[in-house]
């Protein structure tokens, strides 16, 4: 790289949570830099999430962090052309990169699915994800198979 690496600007923690996570998480759900608008999908997705949940001793915040665990691949293959011919090789992926995948996947496949308003996409979503079903876990499991039949050719890491 020519230029130097951006800094990391510091996030701004939630005002209803006071969490830092939560306002990444909204940054991505972000949309024509309508800040407020996407809050108000992530709270209400959040509150529908607490009213549709069985387990009483988990909060809504909880379910969405478990959803969003349950996303995060730990594993990705990387191409890498090796003599004129190209390689999948599986890699180690870096905690931050694993936290932003999981929540642009998460998101994705909410604004994928066909319920009525963006809140109840996400919350559906989110509890399915939290329950380690629904098209974003299966995303990081085909991810971690594509990573595990490539797996011969990780000796070509660099």
């Amino acid at each position: 790289m020519r230029k130097r690496q951006a800094k990391k600007r510091p996030l701004l923690p939630d005002p209803k949570f006071n969490d830092q996570l939560v306002t990444r998480f909204v940054n991505n759900l972000m949309w024509d830099g309508k800040k407020s608008v996407a809050f108000k999908v992530f709270y209400d997705a959040l509150d529908i999430v607490e009213q549709k949940k069985n387990n009483d001793e988990k909060s809504a915040l909880e379910v969405w962090k478990d959803a969003l665990s349950n996303v995060m691949p730990h594993v990705e293959v990387r191409s890498r052309r090796v003599g004129g011919a190209t390689y999948q090789i599986p890699m180690q992926i870096r905690p931050d990169r694993k936290v932003s995948m999981a929540m642009k996947w998460l998101i994705g496949y909410a604004r994928k699915r066909n319920e009525k308003s963006m809140a109840q996409k996400l919350a559906a979503e989110i509890i399915s994800a939290s329950k380690e079903e629904g098209a974003a876990v299966k995303k990081k499991m085909d991810t971690h198979r594509m990573a595990e039949a490539n797996k011969a050719f990780s000796h070509f890491r660099f």
